[in-house]
Parts: structure tokens; C-alpha cells; sequence
């Protein structure tokens, strides 16, 4: 699946992140969220996950954003 505005948006944020990290005490950054799900505002009409969920047969899939996130994470960030 393919989501090139999450990874643009994932890609700008971290920047910013890694920036503040060098005055401030980060440990750690969560990001929400893996799966698509229900979310109270908007139902199921919004994706935002990093993986798809058919939910019909509940198949997961990684989206692009996934992958691209593995890669920031197994190089700590360094392609940012």
C-alpha cells in the first residue's frame, strides 16, 4: 500500500525530533499508529496506521510507511 504523505510527514517530524534532541532529553518517540483502527471521531474512515487492515478478513499489510520506518529505525535515524 502506498503512502507517501505519511512518510513525508513521518520523515519532516523526525527531522525536527532529531533536531530538538540536541538540547533537550528525549529517550525515546513513540509512533501512533501500527495498525489502522477505529477511531472515535472518524470510525474506520480514516487510515492512518502504518499497516493496512482489511477488515473484513482481517488481513494485516505492511504499508509503505512501514518499511520505510523499519529503515529509520534499524539505522537510528541517520538517513533523516
Amino acid at each position: 500500500m502506498h503512502d507517501p504523505a505519511r512518510i513525508d510527514f513521518l520523515a519532516r517530524y523526525l527531522r525536527e525530533l532529531k533536531r530538538a534532541a540536541d538540547e533537550i532529553d528525549l529517550r525515546g518517540y513513540f509512533l501512533w499508529s501500527l495498525l489502522d483502527n477505529f477511531e472515535w471521531a472518524r470510525g474506520y474512515s480514516e487510515r492512518f496506521g502504518l499497516v493496512y487492515v482489511d477488515y473484513q478478513t482481517q488481513k494485516r499489510i505492511m504499508k509503505d510507511s512501514a518499511f520505510w520506518y523499519h529503515d529509520v529505525i534499524e539505522n537510528n535515524g541517520a538517513a533523516l
